[in-house]
């Protein structure tokens, strides 16, 4: 069993930036996570832990809120059984419903089954929430589907199950990936899963390009999506605040992106471009 480090970070004030503190600390490696009143508790493995990186953090350095932090080493336990234990189904729109094997089928037209490990991207995050309700309303018949920072691969599956030609999905955490393939062979969809990040692309173009990773690396990538993304083609992005979205559109709008619907749900935004 892995070693963890347990941090407690005191967030004020704690809404909206606690759960954005989440989404940033799981790009430091951090993997699991509890609500507290004024903050939260974040679980990251002593061996991924790297100070330097913690301190880049953004909202460590943000002018409108102030992040404290203590931490302390835990005791050995078997963390994805303990977050198993505590993995309830999820429905999106009376459409999908995300559950795990032991759960029960709730009816819903769509249904994907992932064993609920540490990978990011179960539908109880806003963002993949947000994602799979954009999807509901976009036609992925015979599409070639990208899904780029796949986590636990539900946006490709899903995109499959909507008719999706060929779906790729890509991610550069090795956990992901095992995970992803397992979620793939689970819910019996021909998904190819590969390790890596935007700089894999090139050998191949696509219809749809599904994106929730975080604002740094959307800014930075978005050149890369478009140079593969068919025209009249759709990029479909989340992993963003509301604070973000600004940012993101001008940078679509230089690379020839077309902004064409924008949902939010919490802080957390998606925005649908065309090209």
């Amino acid at each position: 069993m892995q070693t963890y480090l347990e941090f407690r970070f005191t967030v004020n004030p704690p809404q909206p930036w606690s759960e954005i503190l989440m989404a940033e600390l799981m790009e430091c490696g951090f993997d699991s996570f509890t609500e507290e009143h004024d903050g939260i508790l974040a679980y990251i493995p002593k061996e991924r832990y790297d100070e330097a990186e913690l301190k880049e953090t953004p909202l460590l350095n943000h002018s409108e809120v102030r992040v404290e932090y203590s931490f302390s080493e835990m005791p050995n336990i078997n963390w994805n059984e303990e977050w198993e234990k505590n993995f309830s189904p999820i429905n999106i729109e009376n459409q999908v419903q995300i559950r795990a094997e032991f759960h029960e089928p709730d009816g819903a037209p769509y249904e994907i089954i992932i064993q609920p490990k540490m990978s990011f991207g179960t539908g109880h995050h806003a963002t993949t929430y947000l994602m799979i309700r954009q999807m509901l309303d976009m036609d992925f018949q015979d599409k070639y589907v990208l899904d780029m920072g796949c986590g636990t691969s539900v946006l490709a599956i899903f995109a499959k199950m909507r008719g999706a030609a060929d779906v790729l999905a890509i991610d550069i955490d090795e956990w992901a990936v095992e995970n992803s393939t397992e979620n793939v062979l689970r819910n019996g969809t021909n998904v190819r899963v590969k390790m890596g990040d935007a700089s894999a692309l090139g050998a191949e173009n696509f219809d749809i390009i599904l994106a929730n990773i975080n604002r740094n690396i959307l800014i930075s990538d978005i050149p890369k999506y478009v140079s593969v993304l068919n025209d009249g083609g759709s990029l479909l992005l989340s992993g963003l605040c509301f604070f973000d979205v600004d940012d993101i559109l001008e940078v679509c709008r230089e690379n020839g992106l077309t902004a064409v619907r924008q949902l939010q749900r919490e802080e957390w935004v998606s925005i649908l471009l065309h090209k």
